[in-house]
């Protein structure tokens, strides 16, 4: 099984924090692959707190792992997105995103962030923070 990585569950890794590098060399690098979207957000932070170690660890998650396009993902969106709206239960544009392309490959999100991504049907869910 493959695992998409959620921005928060990268920075962790940063960090050293919470086991998340040793549980990616346990799992191996090619079966964890991140959303062009989760590092779209990578960028995000690294422009807003122009810190230069940043953009080496955008260059690392490059380098290490395969990055996903939403592309192929965005009919599974449309509908989980108006599934959700249609249920009144609103999600953040971006998380639905990641979220549709982990369903749309099958494959695990792993993410702190449970709150958003529990809403959506079917999803595989772990924690790994």
């Amino acid at each position: 099984m493959k695992y998409l990585l959620d921005t928060n569950v990268l920075i962790s890794m940063f960090k050293n924090q919470h086991g998340v590098r040793e549980k990616i060399l346990e799992i191996g690098f090619g079966n964890c692959v991140v959303s062009e979207l989760t590092l779209a957000e990578l960028y995000v932070g690294m422009y807003k707190g122009g810190d230069e170690r940043q953009r080496k660890e955008i260059e690392f998650v490059k380098n290490h792992f395969l990055i996903l396009s939403v592309g192929p993902s965005v009919e599974t969106y449309g509908c989980i997105r108006a599934e959700l709206e249609l249920k009144g239960q609103k999600i953040d544009t971006m998380d639905c995103l990641i979220g549709s392309t982990a369903l749309f490959y099958n494959l695990i999100i792993v993410t702190h962030n449970r709150k958003h991504f529990e809403r959506i049907p079917n999803i595989k869910l772990e924690d790994w923070c």
